[in-house]
This record gives C-alpha cells, sequence and structure tokens, in this order.
C-alpha cells in the first residue's frame, strides 16, 4: 500500500544534486554558480578546483554528486554531460546580537544557501547540429555595403 510514486521531474537525460544548509550568503555562492552554468563539467570542475573562493569546494562536491547520480542512476555517459542548472536558493540565518556603545546592541545575520545543480548529457550529434547551424547563419549574413563618399559640388 504505500504513497503513489510522483513522476520524474527532470527530462531523461538529466540529474541533479542539491547542497543544503552551506553557510555563505545566496549572493556570494551565485557568483560561483555562475562561473560553471552551461560548461562542461570536465571545464566546471577545473574551475572550481582552481577558485580562489572558499565556497568553491563545496560547489564542486555537489557537481560531482551530480555526475555520479548521473552515471549510476541514470546511465548517463559522464564525458557527454553540461552543466545545464545551477541555482541556489535562500536558507535559514542564524541571528546574533553584537554589543555596541550605551548599551545599545545591533543585529548579526549569518545566512545559509542551498546550491542545485542539474547535468544534462548533450549527444555529440546535436553539438555537431548546432555548429554548422552557427556557420552557416554567419555565413548567410551578408556584409554591409561600403558607404561611398560624397562628391564634392
Amino acid at each position: 500500500m504505500g504513497k503513489p510514486s510522483h513522476e520524474r521531474r527532470l527530462a531523461d537525460n538529466e540529474a541533479q544534486a542539491v547542497a543544503r544548509s552551506l553557510r555563505v550568503s545566496p549572493q556570494k555562492l551565485n557568483l560561483v554558480a555562475g562561473m560553471i552554468r552551461g560548461k562542461k563539467v570536465e571545464t566546471a570542475l577545473a574551475e572550481l578546483e582552481f577558485s580562489q573562493k572558499r565556497i568553491a569546494d563545496d560547489v564542486r562536491k555537489c557537481v560531482m554528486s551530480a555526475v555520479a547520480n548521473a552515471e549510476n542512476n541514470h546511465s548517463l555517459d559522464v564525458n557527454e554531460l553540461i552543466v545545464a542548472e545551477a541555482y541556489v536558493g535562500k536558507n535559514l540565518t542564524l541571528k546574533r546580537f553584537h554589543a555596541r556603545g550605551r548599551g545599545r546592541g545591533s543585529q548579526i545575520l549569518k545566512p545559509f544557501a542551498q546550491l542545485t545543480v542539474v547535468v544534462r548529457q548533450v549527444e555529440a550529434e546535436a553539438k555537431a547540429e548546432k555548429k554548422s547551424a552557427a556557420k552557416k547563419k554567419t555565413a548567410d549574413a551578408a556584409p554591409k555595403a561600403k558607404r561611398q563618399p560624397k562628391e564634392a559640388k
């Protein structure tokens, strides 16, 4: 008897991983997530490996987890994966107190964030097709006619 299973939210050629409770503000995490969006997984992992940002290591773990999910749970080819989506959400915020002068206090907010990484398998044929379409588009665009200098009267 149990609950009826719900449909899969992602397409068959996609897998995801979610990193929750990352101790960084969502704005800072979004900077690192923006570095890897739309790139091949190998390139994204290399960039995160050598990034100076503190949170880059946790983002790298999340990408590697999404790749492992794609390989083990969905039988996707690791060499053809790209980071299709990487989006950031808010999580809880710890509120702390900082004593100030004259008996006052001020609030310190310590935000947490969560990261969702979706990897997608891109077929080699689709890549070649996209590339040829881009070449054709640039070839079809006619060069603009050069302006003729006005004749002196």
